[in-house]
């Protein structure tokens, strides 16, 4: 018994529990009759498979199983097929049934189970005992057992339900036939086998215009076929018929035997020149033993179309005149038989053999050998000596390589194509299998195709195909075109992206990226990603070379305007948290909808991939090709902080700037904050990215002031930024603005080749004009307020450059009577310094001021703080030339609380920051020259003294300010600081607010006076907060 479906079982029973079942309708000689019949049946049966149907059903099956043995008639087969029915039949299945009753013999179970798959059943339940029985000659049951009764098989089949009563009919028919075929093979396989030992012996005497040892090998072959390695389904003799136009070769009447041996089964009389195969050339004779396989499927055994073993007589002249023809199928010992005891066989491969010209006893004949065991059998039976040459010489130049190759042989009666694929064994899906048989049957035009799979130890798998096609004709074919239409079916998603890095990169630079980094992406990856975006990550993820470094890249995944976009980060270690890339996307203008990371791991090392699915905010549509690089700069810069993260970014893709173009709007956002400005932070954002026009033509106004190159750009360069300028303001404009100014574009692009000031001018003029069509009188301020601090600076660093790259920070000198809304006493001039890190101003009351650098924690205003410092430094400086100046910076990202150390280290790199800010902006004296910064436009007149201080947070950074002085060449070398281990120490010198009084109880004792005892008035010059003068009046 076979279970193909496992049922729940009702509960654990045993024979005596279902014979128990017969008693309720049974009693005497019927009731153990039943019981016997149960036992014969089922009694062997394992507890576990009893236990697939209860006790109850058992009962009726083997019952009902009864009454259809019990009678039938003398050698008849008895088949039924049925759906089972309580009450018609005893117990209720839901599978249908198929039963046979027959005398025993070789190949029923197999052969019935041939019958019910070609319809397409599965078989759930098998049950196939033999059965002693007597009959009487009626056939009526007379007893059961015993060894010297007759043996009748029982066969019961539970197999997928059939409903139409048509095809319950049909498969009954089909398995009847069948059974005839089998008995007819079993009653004449003795004959069969003793004729053709007959024609063995014969043989050797017949006159045969072939070589002796040809001969001999021909009977070899037949004796050892009759040596139980051919299973004879069916036998006849021919002879030729010259009676007609051609002759022809007809069949012997009465000398067919198994499945030949009804006329039923005669084919029409066979031209005798379809005897010779279609390669024969011209004077060769026809083979004596004929191998090849029959266009009809066997009935009985095995699947597969049979085994076709012909015998050629011959006359006088040499030519056939007759033929004795052998049906049948290889047993299994055949498959299994080594080749060089195989008669006619070992003929073949001593010729491969002999002509590869290969040692027998060296690697390479041992190789060869193994490629000839391993051929499917058929081909070494039915293919000649060259094809055989030709297929294993190929196969054995394969050398384990991890190709897709086809050899094709046709056979040389045109019934069948035998084609042997071979492809990597990995690739030997069922889905490429099937795909594989589909294509070749297509090309070849074939009715039918069977096919065997062998995937082993060999990095290659093969395919077996046997086609029958339509038609003798078979279409030409070009087989290197197949086998790269096999390759293409065959190629996964690695070979895809193997084969895109070599065509990008070349053979060994190409490989070696597909082995390192294609064979690491993950499966999750794979399912996702085509090969063709999965070559481009794999060239982003082998340019990571440092830790800190980060890839990125913003794509479609298909080139249509409608697809969504993606964006990929690529980083070693691990993924950027959503907490922080999130936050980042947005400000610049996109919604995360999903993220999806995966992880490349190489050996030690882990590349991190996350690939975000985005859209815009605004929902407007994204030219790709113009925001994907800034876009990418800018998210990078954010990241690596050196740029801040904040709404601002969004103009990026909304006004069309590069991340440093934004810094210019967020330095100067920053500086208005700290004047005092009425509007919030927030506010003033959301206005400059609701007017991404004019916040664009602010920047271009800037750039205009300041770019050292902006008249310097040969004509060719300056069509291209004109023609990309005009293109992203016409992509910019609104439809108001498009309407009032429709020639915008072109009158700024033009621009571009004029003389500095005429940009300036122009530009001013066309954002005066925009500036009227904004309607919030508070978003006009604003945007007022940006062109008149960009007009109001005299100088920036912002194209200066540092290691080849621009500086982290910006400086802006102002003039500071031009900046709007500044609160009195309005300096003589100011620079402001920005970046993510540190924010200060130094404002001075004249051209030639000194006052103290402090470390402010007034991060809101410390303008403010400053300001009021400088003002009463310069009412101080009145009488001690030089006027007051006075600076100021906040740390903006400050260490976690109680960190002293680092806290420290961040004021000292911000301090740092600050003063490279001023002294970039500062004119420099060599040998009593002015010499200007490098890389900055000056719109004042020389202006080299700056001197500072120390103040509050800074008393002992001198050293630094002096250093950095020094690294700059500047004129003012040690001076430039006082203080430091080259100055003066305040504390230690006493010039400190306690010194300061000490000195006025000295001059009080000089004149007489105790001023600890007796009252005085004093007037005094300086801030009670902060200054040392100030401080001694406490």
């Amino acid at each position: 018994m076979t279970m193909a479906q496992v049922r729940e079982p009702a509960a654990t029973i045993d024979l005596q529990q279902i014979t128990e079942q017969f008693k309720a309708g049974l009693s005497g000689p019927k009731l153990r009759e039943a019981e016997l019949f149960a036992e014969i049946v089922i009694g062997r049966l394992p507890t576990e498979d009893l236990e697939a149907l209860n006790a109850q059903t058992w009962a009726g099956l083997c019952g009902n199983l009864l009454r259809f043995f019990r009678d039938r008639p003398r050698g008849q087969p008895q088949v039924r097929v049925y759906n089972p029915a309580v009450e018609h039949d005893g117990y209720d299945c839901p599978h249908t049934v198929v039963e046979i009753i027959n005398d025993d013999m070789p190949f029923l179970v197999d052969t019935v189970s041939m019958a019910v798959g070609q319809h397409g059943g599965l078989v759930y339940l098998t049950l196939h005992p033999v059965v002693p029985v007597a009959r009487d000659p009626g056939g009526h049951v007379l007893s059961f057992g015993g060894s010297e009764k007759g043996r009748e098989s029982v066969i019961h089949f539970q197999i997928e339900r059939q409903a139409e009563p048509e095809v319950l009919q049909e498969l009954q028919r089909s398995i009847l036939k069948s059974l005839t075929d089998v008995k007819a093979c079993v009653s004449d396989f003795h004959p069969m086998r003793d004729s053709l030992l007959r024609i063995a012996n014969e043989l050797s005497t017949r006159e045969l215009p072939h070589d002796e040892s040809y001969v001999k090998e021909c009977v070899a072959y037949l004796l050892w076929i009759a040596d139980n390695h051919f299973t004879f389904l069916g036998a006849r003799d021919y002879t030729t018929d010259d009676s007609g136009d051609e002759p022809v070769l007809r069949a012997v009447q009465g000398s067919g035997m198994g499945i030949l041996r009804t006329d039923e089964s005669t084919l029409p009389p066979r031209p005798l020149s379809t005897l010779a195969a279609r390669e024969l050339k011209e004077g060769e004779l026809p083979d004596l033993v004929i191998l090849s396989r029959t266009n009809a499927r066997s009935t009985v055994h095995r699947p597969g179309y049979m085994d076709y073993i012909g015998v050629l007589s011959f006359d006088e002249n040499g030519r056939p005149n007759g033929e004795q023809r052998f049906l049948g199928l290889y047993t299994s010992n055949a498959y299994t038989y080594h080749i060089h005891d195989i008669p006619l066989v070992r003929a073949k491969t001593e010729q491969v053999l002999a002509r590869s010209g290969l040692s027998r006893s060296g690697h390479g004949g041992k190789a060869l050998v193994h490629v000839l065991e391993t051929l499917p059998r058929d081909e070494l039976f039915q293919a000649t000596a060259d094809e055989l040459h030709d297929t294993a010489m190929g196969i054995f130049h394969l050398q384990e390589r991890q190709r897709t190759r086809l050899f094709i042989r046709r056979d040389r009666y045109g019934r069948f194509l035998s084609c042997l694929v071979f492809v990597p064994r990995d690739r030997m899906t069922q889905d490429n299998r099937q795909r594989i048989e589909a294509l070749l049957k297509r090309v070849f035009q074939g009715e039918r195709v069977d096919s065997q799979v062998q995937v082993g130890e060999s990095m290659l798998a093969r395919l077996h195909l046997v086609i029958r096609p339509k038609s003798l004709e078979v279409a030409e074919y070009d087989i290197r075109e197949l086998e790269t239409k096999i390759a293409q079916i065959v190629r996964n998603w690695q070979d895809e992206l193997r084969d895109i890095l070599i065509q990008r990169h070349g053979d060994a630079q190409g490989l070696k990226l597909a082995n390192r980094f294609g064979r690491a992406l993950p499966g999750g990856y794979i399912e996702e990603v085509t090969p063709q975006i999965a070559a481009q990550d794999v060239e982003f993820a082998a340019a990571l070379k440092d830790p800190g470094d980060i890839k990125l890249t913003l794509y479609r995944p298909r080139r249509r305007a409608d697809a969504g976009l993606r964006f990929k980060l690529f980083k070693f270690g691990g993924t950027i948290a959503l907490s922080d890339a999130l936050p980042m996307l947005e400000n610049m203008g996109f919604r995360a909808i999903s993220e999806h990371p995966y992880a490349m791991q190489l050996s030690s090392l882990t590349i991190w991939i996350q690939d975000f699915d985005i859209e815009p905010l605004d929902g407007v549509e994204v030219d790709l090709d113009s925001v994907r690089e800034p876009f990418q700069q800018a998210f990078e810069q954010v990241w690596r902080g050196r740029a801040e993260s904040d709404p601002l970014n969004r103009l990026i893709l909304a006004a069309r700037m590069d991340w440093r173009q934004v810094t210019v709007l967020r330095g100067y956002l920053r500086c208005l904050l700290q004047t005092g400005i009425t509007f919030s932070q927030a506010y003033m954002e959301r206005t400059l990215c609701a007017h991404p026009l004019i916040a664009r033509l602010l920047v271009e106004l800037f750039e205009a002031r300041f770019d050292p190159d902006r008249e310097s750009d040969n004509k060719a360069s300056l069509d291209s930024l004109r023609k990309r300028l005009q293109r992203d303001l016409d992509a910019l404009m609104d439809d108001q603005q498009r309407q009032a100014t429709p020639d915008l574009p072109a009158e700024v692009g033009n621009l571009r080749s004029s003389p500095r000031e005429k940009q300036i001018q122009g530009i001013n003029g066309v954002l005066r004009t925009l500036l009227e069509q904004v309607a919030s009188i508070d978003e006009d301020r604003i945007l007022r307020a940006f062109r008149q601090i960009c007009m109001a600076t005299l100088r920036t660093n912002y194209f200066q450059v540092e290691d080849g790259r621009a500086k982290d920070y910006v400086a802006y000198k102002l003039d500071s009577k031009l900046v709007p809304n500044l609160p009195k006493p309005l300096p003589y001039r100011e620079i402001f310094v920005y970046s993510p890190r540190v924010e200060g101003v130094h404002l001075r009351g004249g051209p030639v001021a000194r006052g103290g650098l402090r470390w402010s924690d007034r991060r809101e205003d410390f303008r403010t703080e400053v300001l009021g410092l400088m003002k009463a430094q310069v009412v101080k400086n009145t009488v001690i030339v030089p006027v007051g100046a006075k600076g100021g910076f906040v740390v903006k990202c400050p260490p976690p609380a109680g960190d002293r150390e680092a806290m420290m280290a961040e004021g000292v790199a911000c301090y740092r920051t600050f003063i490279n800010g001023l002294l970039d902006v500062t004119d420099n004296l060599v040998d009593g020259h002015v010499v200007p910064p490098a890389r900055v436009v000056r719109h004042d007149q020389d202006d080299n003294y700056l001197v500072v201080a120390a103040d509050k947070g800074t008393a002992t950074f001198s050293d630094i300010a002096n250093a950095i002085s020094a690294a700059h060449g500047f004129w003012m070398g040690d001076g430039f600081a006082s203080g430091g281990s080259k100055g003066y120490d305040h504390k230690k010198m006493g010039i400190t607010a306690r010194g300061a009084w000490e000195s006025v109880k000295r001059h009080f004792r000089a004149n007489g006076k105790d001023c600890q005892t007796e009252a005085f008035t004093c007037v005094g010059v300086g801030d009670m907060s902060g200054d040392v003068f100030g401080n001694g009046m406490l």
